[in-house]
């Protein structure tokens, strides 16, 4: 099987009504990203980026994959499908795509603010402030907020470099280090781009482009891919 890598980003679950930066003028609804999504933002105001983050958590309960999540799991029947993604929902999994990497977090999970190895699966339940560790340390988010490094990086940049087929399915490719991972597929590798949206490509590389959003866009990569 040919080894098809996949980076998706906030377009991917748009379609599922998960709120995308890009399509709020760098807001998610009435919050300021960086008053919920940076460690200076969790020392100023804790009980803000709680509320948050459990606001998010309770949306991404209702929401369901869309047909691009379940397209690119029923692509396992076809290729060696390998996402990295730089959402925090669950809806590849929740959709079947069994190998899947996030480079910022889980929104799921929670874990230790004294020791970042003690990550606890929560599901969808709030955490509190007093909601500690074993460690007796408030929990935080399992997410990788804006000035922190991205620990999955060398994983993920591993895989990239193994592509035979690597796509991009809504990622504007200006959040780095993650924009950087096509740069790490090989030069054999043919390089697809999925959305709606203008978006410049680092690099020079050759770039098939399907200008649709997720689960259209999906569909048509199968097809065109299939057919090879």
């Amino acid at each position: 099987m040919k080894k098809l890598v996949v980076l998706t980003g906030a377009g991917m679950s748009a379609e599922s009504g998960i709120k995308t930066f890009r399509d709020t003028g760098g807001l998610w609804e009435e919050y300021d990203v960086m008053e919920v999504a940076t460690p200076m933002a969790w020392q100023k105001n804790r009980d803000l980026v709680l509320r948050f983050y459990n606001e998010r958590r309770r949306q991404l309960e209702t929401s369901m994959p869309n047909a691009g999540h379940k397209g690119l799991a029923a692509l396992e029947k076809f290729f060696d499908v390998q996402i990295i993604t730089q959402n925090v929902d669950n809806l590849h999994e929740r959709a079947g795509s069994t190998k899947v990497l996030h480079l910022h977090g889980e929104l799921t999970k929670a874990r230790s603010t004294a020791d970042r190895n003690l990550i606890y699966d929560i599901g969808y339940r709030d955490i509190n402030p007093g909601d500690l560790c074993e460690k007796g340390s408030q929990l935080r988010p399992h997410i990788v907020w804006f000035g922190e490094d991205v620990p999955m990086m060398d994983e993920a940049a591993g895989l990239a470099s193994e592509a035979e087929i690597f796509v991009v399915i809504g990622s504007s490719l200006n959040v780095y280090p993650a924009a950087g991972l096509v740069n790490y597929a090989p030069q054999s590798a043919s390089l697809w781009l999925i959305d709606p949206n203008e978006v410049s490509v680092p690099g020079y590389r050759k770039i098939e482009v399907i200008s649709e959003g997720a689960s259209k866009g999906v569909k048509l990569l199968t097809e065109r891919l299939l057919s090879r």
